[in-house]
């Protein structure tokens, strides 16, 4: 298989999960596209350097989350997480099923995304990779940390977000 063919293939298996996190981390759309070709950009030039210790999606969550974090550049630490009631795994991070239906209506939903975006940039690409419905391990190839260390943190902001959600007066 050419360069080019394991390229377009990459694309085409993994580009709705690239313009996720393009759209976790930015919510300009133009700017969600221009992160969206510098990720393709960044696949294109290292997909030489791939020697297959992980899976190719892990990879590509890798190059897409690393991407993006530098796109924003240092405005990172600023940057938003951005989610809506269609994130397709929003019920991941709460195991409540009464936050759950709540979160539903508009007024939690932007209590949700303002806490998360009070979260560290490790928290926020954490939760980023947990909405795109990623196991532990898979995180934690992807961020570089052990996956003990992944289910702690994951654990804690899901607790904290957990408590100061359950506080909000709807």
């Amino acid at each position: 298989m050419t360069k080019e063919e394991k390229f377009n293939t990459i694309v085409s298996e993994n580009g709705e999960r690239i313009r996720n996190i393009c759209r976790y981390y930015n919510s300009n759309v133009e700017d969600q596209k221009d992160m969206y070709q510098e990720v393709l950009v960044n696949i294109w030039k290292s997909l030489d350097s791939f020697r297959g210790d992980s899976a190719m999606s892990t990879w590509v969550y890798r190059v897409a989350v690393n991407t993006s974090l530098t796109f924003t550049g240092k405005a990172f630490r600023h940057m938003k997480l951005m989610v809506d009631s269609d994130t397709t795994n929003l019920n991941s991070i709460l195991d409540d099923e009464n936050l759950k239906q709540k979160l539903a209506e508009e007024k939690l939903l932007e209590r949700m995304q303002l806490e998360l975006n009070q979260l560290s940039v490790i928290d926020k690409a954490l939760i980023s990779l947990l909405l795109e419905g990623l196991s532990m391990k898979e995180i934690a190839e992807v961020i570089g940390i052990t996956e003990p260390n992944v289910k702690v943190k994951i654990h804690r902001i899901k607790s904290q977000l957990k408590e100061k959600l359950k506080g909000e007066q709807l």
